[in-house]
């Protein structure tokens, strides 16, 4: 049940950045697509019954702890591009008075 959610999710994300014609809705959609894969990640890479290193000092199962630093590393990508992309709306948001993508073709076809 919880990967029909998830891959409803990203479905979601998909569809939102391949239908909506206004910019902020196609960054906004690319975020929840974005989400819904590292959900999808953090599904596969959970196992129940193990420890974290730090936490006991008996000898039992330990996490592997290099699928927490690969989701965390693409958090932190996944944010600097919004980022980007949020500045790039922003300059072209000061040459056209709209968002929405047929528009600023109209307006910037030669």
């Amino acid at each position: 049940m919880l990967e029909a959610c998830i891959f409803a999710t990203v479905l979601c994300g998909f569809f939102g950045i391949i239908l909506k014609q206004n910019l902020m809705m196609k960054i906004i959609s690319m975020d929840v697509m974005s989400t819904g894969v590292i959900a999808y990640y953090i599904l596969v890479a959970a196992r129940g019954g193990l420890y974290t290193p730090i936490a006991s000092a008996k000898q039992v199962a330990y996490a592997d702890p290099v699928p927490q630093a690969v989701i965390l590393t693409a958090i932190v990508i996944g944010f600097s591009i919004q980022a980007l992309m949020l500045v790039g709306v922003m300059k072209l948001s000061r040459d056209n008075p709209t968002l929405e993508t047929n528009e600023i073709e109209k307006n910037n076809t030669p």
